[in-house]
């Protein structure tokens, strides 16, 4: 009986013991490393959600939508520091540039209280003396004196209001440069659980290739053959997911011919280009590029 009262507990402290080990092992091979975004991530702490196990990894309407609603923090070929990493349930946390505004503490809300005017004690006392007096033309007086002071409550409020107005206008902004300023991340998720191979360094980044250069401080890459989304022929250029289409034009020049179509409540729009790698037809949601093929000349 004493050595069960023994074991018992190291047996459920053992599944606990290997995650916070194996989370150990992505922070100290992970943290503070430079790479560099192959598409642009929001400025949320929302981030990007991969689900490598899907046949469809990234949703990418879901993605253009944080895009729109929150802004580019960190643009396709910028660099940034990978600055947290946490292994949670069925997800590992991948935090870049300090992982997204809108964390516990981050102020998010534009909302600004408006202040009230109250009535001053000169109004409540004519109140008072109006419900007693009886004389006519008293009456009228107070009332009048009255009339004023409440022209001089709605006008007190009318300027808060605008001042309010005025300083929620300010705060989405500051709140707007906070989530450019505050970085994002990658949400690395499976619908049951978390495979072992998540929580090897190799593993998350072999799901990460196609959204994330690795490097070394140096510039180098971190480990060699990952695998790339296409090859390209001697001298092509080829684009990446998540560019823009000014960043699209700039590489490929300006397209052949566009066409739209709708997806639900987005727009689809198709640009094909002509490219050393073949004829590009390249789609974008929310000028996001979100995917491409390329077919022989």
């Amino acid at each position: 009986m004493a050595l069960t009262r023994w074991i018992l507990p190291v047996l459920l402290l053992a599944p606990a013991v290997a995650a916070a080990q194996s989370e150990a092992a992505l922070k100290n091979y992970f943290e503070g490393r430079p790479v560099t975004l192959k598409l642009a991530m929001p400025g949320t702490e929302s981030g990007v959600d991969i689900y490598p196990a899907d046949p469809k990894p990234l949703d990418y309407p879901h993605y253009a939508e944080r895009l729109k609603q929150n802004g580019t923090a960190i643009r396709s070929g910028q660099q940034a520091m990978v600055t947290k990493i946490r292994v949670k349930g069925t997800h590992v946390e991948f935090q870049l540039d300090g992982g997204g505004y809108g964390t516990m503490g981050d102020d998010t809300s534009p909302t600004v209280a408006v202040p009230v005017a109250e009535k001053t004690k000169r109004e409540k006392n004519l109140e008072a003396e109006l419900k007693r007096e009886t004389d006519p033309d008293r009456r009228r007086d107070i009332k009048e004196e009255l009339d004023d002071l409440r022209d001089d409550r709605e006008r007190e409020d009318a300027r808060n209001r605008a001042e309010v107005a005025d300083a929620q206008e300010q705060k989405k902004e500051s709140i707007r440069q906070r989530r450019l300023d505050g970085g994002s991340r990658f949400n690395v998720r499976f619908r049951d659980s978390l495979p072992a191979s998540m929580l090897t360094p190799a593993g998350l980044q072999a799901v990460l290739a196609d959204y994330v250069t690795f490097e070394r401080a140096d510039g180098a890459p971190l480990l060699a053959g990952m695998p790339t989304t296409a090859a390209a022929a001697p001298g092509a250029s080829l684009p990446r997911k998540g560019m823009t289409t000014a960043e699209m034009e700039a590489l490929l020049g300006a397209a052949v011919d566009s066409t739209e179509r709708k997806e639900g409540a987005l727009t689809v729009i198709t640009r094909r280009y002509r490219s050393g790698a073949g004829r590009i037809a390249a789609e974008f949601v929310e000028d996001v590029l979100i995917r491409y093929s390329i077919t022989s000349e």
